[in-house]
C-alpha cells in the first residue's frame, strides 16, 4: 500500500469514529465522570509519593532486571511451575501451541492478557486446531465482535448495551434484549461451561513478584480466578517488565491500578498464584501444570534506549486514555494498534513493527494531561516527540513540511512572506480581522473556526518606534514576541510593553528573533530546529538583558528548555543557551515578580472572567495560579472557573492543520465549558489558545470576548 492509500484510509477512520455517536458518547461520559472517581479514591492517599516510589522502583527493576528474572525463576521453578524465556512473540506463540498439543489440550479459556493481544495469541492458537475461548466479559465481548480491545482495562468501553444484546443474540441464538443485569447472567451461564471443559487456562498477570515467585491478577470478575484453577493446565504469559522485587512494591501497584484504572477503591479480587496447586482432573485430585512465559518481544531493547526505558514504569492501567482529548474523540481502534493511545504507540513501537505506531503516534496533542495522573510518571508527550524525530530522521519529513520549514528558518524571506500574505488576504478577510472561510480543500480548516487574519502592521515594526522613547528605566528586558503576537496579535505584545514599562523595564525587541522552533520539534525535524536555537540564542543576548520575557508558553518552554536540549552536541552554544534560558520568563511570572499592581488605591476593573489554562503554560511551566492572583488582584476582577478549565482546547500547535476534524470537536466542547460560566470574558496567557478559542467564538457569533492576561492588566493599569 502506498503511503498516500495509507494516509487516506487512516484519515477516513478517523471520520468514522468521529461519525460513531454511540463510541463518542460512551468515551465522553467516562471521560467526564472518571477525574472526579480519581480524586475521590485517592483521597487520603499522598499521591505524588506513591507516584515516586513506583516509578523509582519500576526504574530500579529495570536495572537488575536480569538479577530479578533468575530470582524469580528460581523461585517460582521450587514451587514447582515451569518457566520459559521467550525472546520474540514467535517464541512465546510456539511454546504455547506446543504445549497445548502436547496436553492434548482441545478446548481453552483466556482471561486478562494484554500480552496475548500483542502477540496474536489467539490466531495463532486456532490455526492449530485450538478452540480459544475469552471469560473477562469485556474481552468475550470484543471476541465475539470480531474486535481489538479498544482500551487496556476497558476493553468494550465503546460499545453500547445495545451493540451488546446483538453479539450476544446472535452467539447463544435468541433474542437477549439490552438489559446490563440479565446480559451478565446470561454470560456467566454460558461462560462456566466452558470454564468446566476447558483443558487449558490462560492468563495475563498484573506483576510478578520476584522473591517468591508469585504471579498476580488484578481484577473485577471471578474469571481469572476461574481461568487458573479449573483446567489442569495453567500458562501465563507475563512481559518481562511486569517482574518486581517483592510484595512491598506489590502493595503499591495494588493501591494504585484500581484508582488510577476506574477510580475505584479496590478491585474486587486480587488472585496471587505461588507454584503449582491442586485441581481435579478425571475425578481424582492431582498438581495442575503451571507453566510462566517470560516475554521479552522487544522489552529489552526498550529498557536499553536512554530516553525511551521510561516506558518501562508503566503499571497499565491506562490511566492516560482515561484523560485523553484525542482518545475521547476517536477511541482506542483509530488512536492505536494493539495497545491505544499515546503509551499504546510508544509500546508498539518497540513491542511490533515500529511502522504500526506511525500513524497513531501522530494524534497526540502534547497537552500532557497523561504524564499529570501516570502512576509511573512516565513523560508520553515527550517520548512521542522523540519516537517523531526518530522516524522523521529515518525517512524524513517530506517535501512540502521541509520546504516551509526551511523557509520559517530564513527569517528575512519568513518575515517578507508574511508582509506580502497581509496585503494578499485581503479578498478573504474583507478587511476585518479574521478569515471566516477558506476554499477548496482548505475549507476544514475553516469549518467549526474563523482563522486570524495577518496584521496589517507586525508588532517589531510598532516596538521599533515605541523604544526610541524607552530610556532611563532600571531593568532591561528583551522581548521575544513569538510568531503569533509578531504577526496576528501586536496588541498583545503592545500590552506587555505597557505593564513592563509601568514597572520599571526598558523594553526591547531584538530584531534577530525568529520562530521558537516548536512547529520544526512537532514535527521531528531537528536540524531545522537547531537552526532556529541558534537564531534565537544569538538574538536575546543582544544588550545583555536582565530579563527576557515571552508572552507565549510555548515559546517560553523552547527558550528554557528547547534550546538547551538541542544545542547539547555543540559545547559553546550549549553555554551561550544556558545563560540565555536563566534569563527567561513567562510575562506573567515576570509581572508577579517585579510587584506589579494598579497605582490608585481601587481595584481598576469590573466584571466577571474565566480562565482557560494552555497546557505549556499548567504543565510545563506550573504557573497555573500565577494569572489568576493577577487578574483578581491586581486588575480586580471576580473568576469563575470554568469545568476542565485545564483541558487542551484543540489548538496544539500544527494539530489544528494536521487533523482539524478532532481538533474542532475539542474546541467544542472547550466553548461550551466557557459558555456555562456566564462570564463575557475569557483570559489566556498563551496566543494559541487566543488563536484557537477566539476563531471559535466568532463561528458562533458569541459575545464572549478573549484577552491575554496582559491586556487585562495593561488597560488596569491605566485606569487605575
Amino acid at each position: 500500500m502506498s503511503n498516500e492509500q495509507h494516509n487516506e484510509d487512516f484519515k477516513a477512520s478517523i471520520q468514522k469514529a468521529l461519525n460513531d455517536q454511540v463510541m463518542r458518547g460512551a468515551l465522553s461520559r467516562f471521560a467526564d465522570a472518571y477525574p472526579t472517581a480519581r480524586k475521590n479514591a485517592y483521597q487520603g492517599v499522598d499521591i505524588e509519593a506513591l507516584r515516586n516510589e513506583i516509578a523509582c522502583a519500576k526504574a530500579k527493576n529495570g536495572e537488575n532486571l536480569d538479577q530479578l528474572i533468575k530470582l524469580f525463576t528460581e523461585n517460582a521453578t521450587k514451587r514447582g511451575a515451569k518457566v520459559y524465556f521467550a525472546k520474540t512473540a514467535e517464541d512465546a506463540n510456539r511454546y504455547i501451541a506446543n504445549l497445548a498439543i502436547e496436553k492434548k489440550v482441545k478446548k481453552i479459556v483466556k482471561s486478562k492478557s494484554m500480552a496475548s493481544e500483542e502477540i496474536h495469541l489467539n490466531d495463532h492458537l486456532k490455526k492449530a486446531g485450538l478452540i480459544v475461548n475469552e471469560t473477562d466479559l469485556g474481552e468475550w465481548i470484543i471476541q465475539l465482535a470480531g474486535q481489538k480491545p479498544s482500551h487496556m482495562v476497558m476493553p468494550a468501553i465503546h460499545l453500547s448495551k445495545e451493540q451488546v444484546a446483538g453479539y450476544f443474540s446472535k452467539e447463544l441464538k435468541s433474542d437477549i434484549p439490552p438489559d446490563i443485569p440479565l446480559m451478565v447472567q446470561k454470560a456467566r451461564a454460558e461462560l462456566r461451561t466452558k470454564f468446566i471443559e476447558a483443558d487449558m487456562g490462560i492468563s495475563g498477570a498484573n506483576f510478578a513478584v520476584a522473591e517468591t515467585g508469585t504471579i498476580a491478577t488484578v481484577t473485577n470478575e471471578g474469571n481469572a480466578r476461574l481461568t487458573t484453577t479449573l483446567p489442569r493446565v495453567h500458562v501465563a504469559l507475563v512481559g518481562i517488565e511486569k517482574v518486581i522485587k517483592d510484595f512491598k512494591e506489590a502493595a503499591n501497584i495494588i493501591k494504585a491500578l484500581p484508582k488510577s484504572a476506574t477510580g475505584q477503591l479496590i478491585t474486587s479480587y486480587v488472585t496471587m498464584v505461588t507454584g503449582v496447586t491442586p485441581t481435579e482432573v478425571d475425578g481424582q485430585v492431582q498438581d495442575k501444570e503451571l507453566h510462566i512465559v517470560l516475554m521479552d518481544n522487544g522489552r529489552s531493547d526498550m529498557l536499553k534506549d536512554p530516553k525511551f526505558k521510561q516506558a518501562w514504569q508503566c503499571i497499565r492501567c491506562a490511566s492516560c486514555l482515561n484523560v485523553c482529548p484525542a482518545y475521547q474523540m476517536v477511541g482506542g481502534h483509530v488512536y492505536g494498534h494493539i495497545y491505544a493511545g499515546g503509551i499504546g504507540a510508544i509500546l508498539t513501537f518497540f513491542f511490533n513493527d515500529p511502522t504500526d505506531a506511525e500513524k497513531p503516534q501522530n494524534l497526540c496533542l502534547g497537552c500532557g494531561r497523561c504524564t499529570e495522573v501516570c502512576p509511573g510518571k512516565i513523560p508520553i508527550p515527550d517520548l512521542i516527540l522523540e519516537m517523531r524525530r526518530r522516524m522523521a530522521e529515518k525517512k524524513g519529513i517530506g517535501l512540502i513540511p521541509k520546504a516551509i520549514f526551511n523557509v520559517v528558518a530564513n527569517r528575512k524571506l519568513m518575515h517578507s512572506l508574511l508582509r506580502v500574505a497581509s496585503v494578499g488576504q485581503l479578498p478573504l478577510t474583507g478587511g476585518k480581522p479574521f478569515i471566516r472561510h477558506l476554499p477548496f480543500f482548505f475549507s476544514e480548516l475553516t469549518k467549526e473556526r474563523s482563522l486570524p487574519a495577518v496584521a496589517p502592521k507586525p508588532f517589531r515594526d510598532i516596538a521599533k518606534e515605541r523604544e526610541k522613547k524607552n530610556r532611563g528605566k532600571k531593568k532591561r528586558v528583551n522581548f521575544y514576541a513569538g510568531c503569533l503576537i509578531d504577526f496576528c496579535y501586536p496588541h498583545i505584545g503592545t500590552a506587555v510593553y505597557d505593564v513592563l514599562e509601568q514597572a520599571g523595564c526598558e523594553v526591547y525587541f531584538p530584531w534577530e528573533q525568529a520562530c521558537c522552533g516548536a512547529p520544526a520539534k512537532y514535527m521531528g525535524d531537528r536540524d531545522s530546529q537547531i537552526r532556529l536555537a541558534k537564531q534565537n540564542v544569538a538574538a536575546m543576548e543582544e544588550g545583555n538583558p536582565d530579563y527576557i520575557v515571552s508572552a507565549c508558553p510555548t515559546c517560553t518552554v523552547a527558550l528554557l528548555e528547547d534550546v538547551v536540549e538541542v544545542l547539547k552536541d555543540d559545547p559553546a552554544w550549549h553555554d551561550r543557551a544556558k545563560k540565555v534560558a536563566a534569563k527567561v520568563r513567562d510575562f506573567s511570572a515576570l509581572a508577579e515578580e517585579l510587584g506589579v499592581k494598579a497605582p490608585g488605591k481601587k481595584k481598576s476593573l469590573k466584571g466577571k472572567f474565566t480562565y482557560h489554562d494552555s497546557c505549556h503554560y499548567r504543565r510545563h511551566l506550573h504557573l497555573s495560579d500565577v494569572p489568576r492572583k493577577l487578574l483578581t488582584e491586581v486588575a480586580g476582577m471576580e473568576l469563575v472557573e470554568m469545568k476542565d478549565s485545564d483541558q487542551c482546547c484543540g489548538m496544539a500547535g500544527s494539530y489544528l492543520v494536521k487533523f482539524p476534524e478532532i481538533s474542532a470537536p475539542i474546541l467544542q466542547k472547550k466553548l461550551d465549558n466557557i459558555a456555562a460560566t456566564g462570564s463575557e470574558l475569557v483570559c489566556v496567557d498563551c496566543p494559541g489558545c487566543v488563536m484557537q478559542i477566539s476563531g471559535g467564538l466568532d463561528k458562533r457569533r458569541s459575545s464572549v470576548k478573549i484577552r491575554h492576561t496582559a491586556e487585562v492588566l495593561a488597560e488596569a493599569l491605566r485606569k487605575g
